[in-house]
């Protein structure tokens, strides 16, 4: 077996310049394109009427940017949008309110830059199927602000985390049997309709995995089908199910139900079941081309949202441009051939 570093795996500019000429003569004398006399050549990306957005997780927010400049530079870098996070202790919290909200919508619109949806991590500490009924009531409360919220800045997208059997990144959170997580979580987010539907905004579940819940597509949709409203959605999120199950399958059950999407990067070559497991976008195993396909086979043209937990320390507008770069490919927006 070679060595991945033995020179000797490694061909020459020489030796790829005839190959490259080698190529070239079997397509005349095929009459084929250079491209297709290789069974391996990859074809371009098809255009992709999606767009592009990104979390603001991905911004060394509020250490080292103010909410102005990560729209600057996320605009800059060439996305469509940004998701906006509500937590206890930002510009998007329970100390602000409608007046607040819509200045950072102003701000969006001057920036030029949309706002793609509105998700948090509050979820975790307040879970809504949670055994703790004080826990329970604060996550629908504060629900129902992230609502009020997404209202105010003109935004649809609400992620919705409906419930856990398990938590295992929090040691503070008790295991839930799996039919009592189910039915406070329809509970809870029966609670929430009648407000999400007054507000005009959609409930989007996200499917976690880590958590236990909802671990497949037939499961999904029959509690998303189950509310019987357009007001409760899917958020899919390619990385989430990474670990033993594939994105592309679950976008071809879930269909109409997908409102909104995080493209999150994951790789099975390690056994990490944390935030560490993922990955800037192209450097995981996920199946891109099939994802994007399947997207397409079900007529999703909404926002495509890159998440990552982890802003670069240093020249951090690095990871942003990459992300930028490599939607844009994904999307059929650049295309390399090579010469």
């Amino acid at each position: 077996m070679t060595s991945p570093f033995d020179p000797s795996a490694f061909l020459s500019r020489r030796d790829v310049l005839g190959a490259a000429a080698g190529m070239a003569a079997l397509a005349a004398a095929t009459n084929q394109p250079a491209s297709a006399a290789d069974p391996q050549a990859a074809a371009p990306a098809k255009r992709s009427p999606c767009r592009k957005s990104i979390n603001l997780w991905a911004f060394p927010y509020p250490q080292k940017m103010s909410l102005e400049q990560c729209l600057r530079l996320a605009k800059d870098a060439g996305f469509d949008a940004v998701e906006l996070n509500y937590d206890l202790e930002s510009d998007l919290s329970p100390k602000h309110g409608t007046a607040d909200f819509q200045k950072i919508r102003r701000m969006a619109d001057t920036i030029g830059i949309a706002i793609s949806g509105l998700c948090s991590f509050l979820f975790w500490p307040y879970p809504l199927t949670s055994n703790d009924a004080a826990k329970r009531q604060r996550g629908l409360e504060l629900a129902g602000k992230i609502a009020e919220c997404a209202h105010d800045l003109g935004v649809e997208n609400v992620l919705v985390v409906p419930g856990a059997v398990c938590i295992p990144w929090r040691t503070d959170h008790e295991p839930v049997p799996n039919d009592v997580c189910l039915k406070r979580a329809r509970e809870a987010v029966g609670k929430l309709l009648p407000g999400a539907e007054k507000l005009g905004v959609k409930l989007n579940m996200e499917n976690i995995f880590f958590n236990g819940f909802l671990m497949t597509p037939q499961e999904m949709n029959d509690f998303v089908d189950g509310f019987g409203s357009e007001h409760v959605k899917v958020h899919f999120d390619t990385g989430n199910i990474m670990m033993y199950q594939y994105p592309e399958h679950w976008i071809r059950m879930l269909g109409k139900r997908i409102q909104n999407v995080h493209l999150k990067e994951f790789t099975k070559k390690g056994t990490d079941t944390s935030l560490e497991s993922f990955r800037p976008l192209l450097d995981g195993t996920t199946n891109w081309p099939a994802v994007m396909d399947a997207f397409t086979e079900v007529g999703y043209t909404g926002y495509l949202t890159f998440e990552y937990f982890h802003p670069y320390e240093h020249f951090p507008e690095a990871l942003v441009f990459q992300t930028s770069d490599s939607l844009d490919r994904m999307l059929g927006r650049k295309t390399y051939v090579a010469s």
